[in-house]
């Protein structure tokens, strides 16, 4: 297709060069004019493809890319230049000619580029693998150490505070019990709700074969006062409030905040730690109990809307199966998911290191281990109210 005639470039806009192939027996000239560039290889990358991929090309033994005309070659261009000369010295030599000093610089850092070895991705061998094991298993004891220490000095605080209440922060308290609890109410709210129905539409549907849709009254009961409504607060609350207690004092730690509040007598334990603590407690309950109602008026809500079971029967269902035990099932773990995500909302703030970089590592491993801590305590709560018939 390429002997014996000429392409001739097409009608561009000037800020696009072109290139023309001639051929002359078994030598073959591509040059290329205008500017190189980002534009000018998207535009023209289709035609260089055809080029290089005719079968004619076969018989050329000598290749030159005339480079003369072009007025601005930026590092795609050059890249492009020099993939078109590598591709034609496929079928015999190939170069480049009338390249300027700068253009001639710029394609010698392209081929050096092009010449480094690719990296090589490690091997990881078994003993690598075992060795890795072990590393993550020694962090996590050290971890695991560090918190249990946190831990204690958490406790030793507070049973300060009780023999001495003047040390007490009222204020701080009461502002970080209205972020957590009062500012938590519409999410807490709105997901319960949508839990309550989702739950309600699914499994009365499966209730309703076999004519039991009355009883979707005891599953919604059970199953929201004792583990759902409980559980999921706790779990937004982990992701909400919990990892805000790690990026606002591990913020506090990059600016040196806390190091400032040692030197001048105070303790950040008192100070930082404690209100939260004490903050998170007071309000999970009522958090707890609000998800609880919410979630149960999705469920009756659904359930008069799907199972034709009415708001009164859904009631006097409620009052006869559903005992006032099972709400406090899911009450008494709520201080306790309280008091752990504030734990290591606040531990994680205090292992940052000191880069923003940190603050984010340190806020995401709090949320996991929070949540994941919540799911265990809440899995061994279960069992352990089940074995003894509470």
């Amino acid at each position: 297709m390429l002997k014996g005639m000429s392409r001739k470039p097409r009608t561009r806009t000037p800020e696009i060069g072109t290139f023309d192939t001639k051929t002359d027996g078994d030598r073959v000239a591509v040059t290329l004019t205008g500017r190189w560039d980002v534009p000018t290889v998207m535009a023209n990358e289709p035609d260089l493809y055809k080029l290089v991929e005719d079968p004619a090309l076969e018989k050329a033994r000598h290749s030159v890319v005339d480079i003369s005309g072009v007025t601005r070659l930026d590092t795609v261009g050059a890249i492009a230049v020099s993939v078109l000369r590598d591709q034609l010295a496929r079928h015999g030599n190939a170069e480049i000619s009338g390249a300027k000093k700068a253009q001639a610089a710029l394609l010698a850092q392209v081929a050096q580029v092009d010449a480094q070895p690719l990296p090589e991705l490690p091997r990881l061998t078994t003993i690598d693998r075992v060795a890795n094991l072990g590393k993550w298993a020694v962090g996590l004891s050290h971890e695991s150490r560090e918190l249990v220490g946190f831990f204690g000095e958490l406790c030793v605080v507070l049973w300060g505070l009780i023999l001495h209440p003047g040390r007490f922060r009222l204020t701080s308290t009461v502002s970080h019990m209205q972020q957590v609890g009062l500012n938590a109410m519409p999410i807490v709210g709105l997901l319960a709700f949508l839990i309550g129905v989702v739950l309600t539409f699914i499994s009365g549907d499966q209730l309703q074969k076999f004519g039991a849709g009355i009883f979707i009254v005891n599953l919604i009961g059970l199953g929201v006062l004792r583990e759902l409504g409980i559980l999921i607060t706790a779990i937004i609350v982990a992701g909400r409030s919990g990892s805000a207690f790690t990026a606002e004092i591990g913020t506090m730690k990059v600016n040196q905040e806390v190091d400032a509040m040692r030197t001048i007598g105070l303790d950040p334990m008192e100070v930082l730690v404690i209100p939260r603590v004490i903050a998170l407690i007071l309000m999970l309950v009522p958090l707890g109990f609000f998800a609880d109602a919410v979630e149960i008026a999705g469920g009756a809500l659904m359930a008069s809307l799907t199972l034709n079971v009415s708001f009164p029967q859904f009631v006097e269902q409620f009052q006869a199966q559903v005992h006032l035990q099972h709400f406090w099932v899911g009450m008494i773990k709520a201080p306790i998911f309280a008091f752990v995500i504030a734990m290591v909302g606040c531990f994680h703030g205090m292992q940052v290191s000191g880069s923003a970089e940190s603050v984010g590592q340190q806020t995401t491993a709090s949320v996991v281990q929070s949540i994941f801590l919540v799911i265990v305590i809440d899995a061994i709560a279960a069992v352990v109210f089940q074995q003894i018939g509470f």
